[in-house]
């Protein structure tokens, strides 16, 4: 059995994409003969994703993210070294990549995950992907090409790396993508219809009985990247001026009150809701609805988009150069747009008014997801990832770990990640130490106790 060891954040109410799929990954493992199990840090309480873990049979140990980054490496450390696993993955915590440079020195494959291009992970790239070779990883995951072309485009030749897309589960969608019926899609998959069917019920599409075409957005409301105020403007906007059309926005973030703020001033009645954050399977709301909506600057590969399109969702995207054209081909798998003003409304007003589109886009969505994004396939392609490092290494040693942690000057995109205790500048140590060494000798000469 492979031991593998992951590093995850998580906090109360944490539903974020990485989590979510840490979820799904690490089950799915243990059908692969691999053992998985979690290091923590955690954000005011441990969270849903080691409660879940933990309820699985995982072996999940969490610590609080207080201190300063050299206290995280060193709680690492010490549990890396008390159970050594085979291959660590420091997935997207940043101390865990800084511990992976004494856990690799121990003969231990170490795995990196790019979930985005943002600041973060970029910092991961020239940090531990890019940077010193004591630093670097062993192998790195993209979640997208074109995050892999920016670690293959590289000078001098980065860390090896592959392409991953985080899997999602594929629900039965008897009212959207099977168009003959209940019955027949009862026959085909009765086994697995059956318990879906309960939690999901049957309901004909919008497009035969007159209810409304309903837009969704899923994820963090923050402005970085995704542009949750421009979206909230843009959805208003579609509703107002497409016939029978209504909108939901799921998530939380420092935005919150901006969307809120924009929903009261420009909605008026219209049909535009604000869920907030939802806690539980997101795929039952996302079944409910019928196109998915993401305006974001740029992504790596969503996994609401990805959770989206297996429920049978029309993507709608703006077009950008990451990883959402790898998903969406304009006018086959989805639709994209120019702009978040009249490209968008035009798309959302042929999905509602050009017959078939809907059906025919939400048909090519799901096979998209099914014939290389699932969960199933995501799992075997990590396994054989994991597996083959395990078999090129060389002799495990146990882990060193130094007295003093010694660090690399922290990257401004780690932020808050890498908290680290103010040393005052070089000038002002300097002269402290000589005049400390200073006092000393002159203590000596006079035969003086020296403190």
């Amino acid at each position: 059995m492979l031991k593998v060891t992951f590093c995850a954040y998580d906090s109360p109410g944490d539903f974020s994409g990485p989590t979510v799929w840490l979820r799904r990954l690490l089950p799915a493992l243990r059908n692969h003969d691999i053992e998985p199990r979690c290091l923590f840090l955690t954000w005011n309480g441990i969270g849903p994703t080691v409660v879940a873990l933990r309820a699985q049979g995982f072996d999940c140990q969490a610590t609080p993210c207080s201190g300063f980054t050299p206290d995280r490496v060193h709680w690492l450390l010490d549990h890396l070294r008390e159970n050594s696993p085979d291959v660590f993955v420091p997935n997207h915590v940043v101390p865990g990549y800084y511990a992976a440079r004494w856990v690799k020195s121990a003969g231990i494959e170490t795995v990196g995950v790019l979930y985005s291009d943002d600041g973060l992970y970029r910092g991961i790239q020239e940090q531990f992907i890019l940077g010193s070779r004591h630093n670097r990883i062993s192998a790195v995951v993209c979640v997208s090409q074109h995050l892999q072309q920016q670690v293959l485009g590289s000078e001098p030749p980065a860390t090896t790396s592959f392409c991953i897309p985080c899997g999602v589960p594929l629900p039965v969608v008897p009212g959207k993508i099977q168009r003959d019926g209940l019955e027949q899609l009862r026959s085909a998959h009765a086994v697995v219809d059956e318990a879906v069917n309960v939690a999901v019920p049957f309901r004909r599409r919008a497009f035969l009985d007159g209810t409304p075409l309903r837009l969704s957005y899923v994820g963090r409301l923050v402005e970085e990247a995704k542009q949750v105020s421009a979206l909230a403007r843009a959805f208003c906007r579609a509703v107002r001026e497409v016939e029978n059309t209504e909108a939901v926005i799921y998530g939380s973030g420092p935005a919150h009150s901006s969307v809120t703020r924009i929903l009261a001033e420009e909605r008026r009645g219209l049909p535009v809701r604000l869920i907030g954050r939802f806690q539980g399977n997101i795929q039952e709301r996302l079944l409910e609805a019928d196109v998915i909506v993401l305006l974001s600057d740029y992504e790596g590969l969503p996994i609401a988009l990805l959770e989206a399109m297996a429920c049978g969702c029309v993507p709608v995207c703006l077009r950008t150069h990451s990883g959402i054209p790898e998903l969406i081909e304009d006018g086959v798998t989805g639709l994209l747009v120019d702009d978040r003003g009249d490209s968008f409304v035009n798309a959302i007003r042929r999905l509602r008014n050009e017959p078939g589109l809907w059906q025919r886009l939400s048909q090519a969505a799901r096979t998209k997801i099914e014939n290389g994004y699932s969960i199933q396939t995501c799992a075997r392609q990590w396994a054989e990832l994991l597996h083959s490092l395990h078999d090129n290494c060389g002799l495990k040693r146990p882990i060193y770990i130094p007295r003093r942690i010694k660090l690399p000057s922290p990257h401004p995109g780690f932020g808050g990640q890498d908290p680290r205790p103010h040393r005052p500048p070089f000038p002002v140590r300097f002269y402290r130490r000589a005049r400390i060494t200073a006092g000393r000798w002159r203590r000596r000469l006079l035969g003086q106790p020296i403190p």
